[in-house]
């Protein structure tokens, strides 16, 4: 069971299964410790997340390159679901995958998973950064976000949304925890309605466990859907190389390792250009624990396209047809994040960065779930800077008296 778990593992961490290149470290072949009941299931649901979500993507995406972090959107969400009840909780249950589990097993087995992952490989760096930023003028249920604090490891601070400033200290906060890869996922101005940002970043860097010589990297056909041939820069190695490799009908199943050997990319490559969607949308949990069961080791000559990528999108649409729509709309229930009523998910948006060369890999990711009022109702009033006042009488509208604080403490 571990030879299908761990690479599960690997696959729900970054959208892409990576590791890197160095004679000096040993082959990791075992987790630290072993997982828990609850830690394989939440694994398990992420990954049935992650392909129900990538499927949806690429009906969405068409013919476009697509690049993803199921994890990271998995996390942002996981977050917002401390946050919800009622209908709303199931319907998000329901599309994270984690019927049968309780939000205890849920928060716990993140927190244990990402102290696990962070050190997993020493050749491999792999950073997993959880945050909420809110509007300072209300008030959030306590537990929410101490439950947040407790088991994402999340920054938690307040905001004055109204402040241009704002949007810089949440984006930076994301180039920081990408290495500037992703230098934004706010844009000015806040919409007046939005009161939280809840926002995932992870990023990933990796040297090829069997580098490619950059010398060996030419000019080379590749062939696109429509039949018709693109000039890419083709990477190779100048001998055959140890790699795990399997074969599904017309599909070549190939793993590339990065590092100790933990994390690998994984490549699944048709037969045809032409059958790549056909491949996409048959994707679920058991054709890929297939597929990894089936890797055998051996070794071949390997050429792969050196490629960079820079991908965004919104996951509303993609979120709301996998079965979230009431998290979505005004009957959205958020009373366990704030306590009024009136919030629902105005927006989830997705960025991520992928640089694949001779060396390894780098890719980040960053996921945004904004939490909007669907009106805006009562706002608290904080005099709480200089101001202006009068003493009237009403039925004349006759002033009395006018005055100016400035320091209330002063006298």
């Amino acid at each position: 069971m571990r030879k299908i778990v761990t690479p599960l593992l690997i696959g729900a961490i970054a959208g892409i299964l990576a590791t890197c290149s160095t004679d000096s470290i040993g082959p990791i072949e075992d987790l630290p410790r072993a997982l828990s009941v609850a830690e394989r299931q939440l694994i398990e649901a992420d990954n049935r997340f992650a392909f129900g979500l990538f499927v949806q993507v690429n009906r969405q995406e068409g013919d476009k390159n697509i690049f993803i972090s199921p994890l990271s959107v998995a996390m942002a969400l996981g977050m917002t679901y401390n946050g919800a009840a009622g209908t709303t909780r199931e319907a998000m249950q329901q599309v994270l995958e984690l019927q049968g589990m309780d939000l205890q097993e849920v928060n716990e087995s993140y927190r244990s998973l990402i102290e696990l992952l962070r050190d997993l490989d020493p050749a491999v760096r792999f950073m997993i950064a959880n945050s909420i930023w809110y509007r300072n003028t209300l008030t959030f249920e306590q537990e929410f976000l101490d439950l947040n604090r407790q088991y994402f490891d999340a920054e938690v601070s307040a905001l004055d949304f109204g402040d241009p400033g704002s949007v810089d200290v949440i984006n930076s906060w994301v180039q920081e925890n990408t290495m500037d890869k992703i230098d934004r996922i706010v844009e000015p101005p806040i919409d007046p309605l939005t009161i939280m940002f809840l926002i995932n970043a992870i990023y990933f860097k990796g040297d090829w466990t069997q580098q490619f010589d950059k010398d060996l990297t030419e000019d080379a056909p590749f062939t696109l859907k429509d039949g018709s041939l693109a000039t890419v820069d083709m990477m190779s190695h100048d001998e055959e190389v140890p790699i795990r490799y399997a074969v599904d009908g017309d599909l070549q199943i190939v793993d590339l390792a990065y590092g100790g050997r933990a994390y690998s990319m994984t490549i699944v490559l048709p037969a045809s250009a032409q059958d790549i969607d056909t491949v996409v949308a048959g994707l679920n949990q058991t054709q890929w624990n297939g597929w990894i069961a089936a890797l055998d080791s051996t070794s071949r000559y390997i050429s792969l396209p050196k490629f960079k990528l820079e991908y965004e999108l919104s996951l509303n649409d993609v979120l709301k047809a996998m079965g979230m729509e009431i998290a979505f709309s005004d009957i959205a229930d958020f009373t366990e994040m704030y306590g009024p009523g009136g919030a629902y998910i105005s927006k989830v948006k997705h960025k991520t960065f992928v640089d694949v060369n001779e060396e390894g890999t780098e890719a980040a990711a960053v996921t945004s779930v904004e939490i909007s009022l669907t009106s805006i109702g009562p706002m608290p009033i904080v005099v709480d800077r200089p101001f202006l006042f009068a003493i009237r009488e009403n039925l004349s509208g006759a002033i009395l008296f006018m005055g100016k604080i400035v320091d209330p403490s002063a006298g």
